[in-house]
């Protein structure tokens, strides 16, 4: 009787412990998907910006005679901007493969994140070359 008591409690204890860690999974995915809204948001929210500087910038460069170096600060600013927004979208992306399930969609994320970090690779060597050859221009 009393092995049976404690295979009984074993058994429950187990059930218990399955349903927490299943609220607690429930509970971890709700956190992440708004996580990733919400960064997601930021992302947009930056890229937006840089875009709207970027179009005043050039709409202001078209109408006055602006030096070719304005023009090149133009694209500088507007440079950094995607470089921030892509590395938050980015991030969301990391953050989002930890709740993706199936292959398809953890497949679909992967692409992504490797052009996200591509476009992102190539913005910074651009942005690099550029700082280098401002500098050896000052000096």
């Amino acid at each position: 009787m009393a092995a049976a008591l404690r295979g009984r409690r074993s058994t429950d204890d187990l059930n218990e412990s399955s349903a927490r860690g299943s609220r607690m999974k429930e509970w971890l995915v709700i956190i992440t998907e708004q996580a990733v809204v919400l960064i997601d948001a930021v992302a947009l929210v930056v890229i937006l910006f840089g875009t709207i500087e970027a179009c005043f910038g050039a709409l202001k460069s078209v109408l006055s005679s602006s030096s070719q170096h304005e023009k090149r600060e133009i694209w500088l600013r507007f440079a950094r901007w995607l470089v921030v927004g892509l590395t938050f979208q980015l991030a969301a992306d990391i953050i989002e493969t930890s709740i993706t399930t199936g292959w398809d969609s953890l497949i679909r994320l992967a692409v992504i994140a490797i052009v996200r970090t591509l476009l992102n690779y190539f913005l910074e060597r651009d942005l690099s070359e550029i700082r280098e050859r401002q500098q050896v221009k000052t000096e």
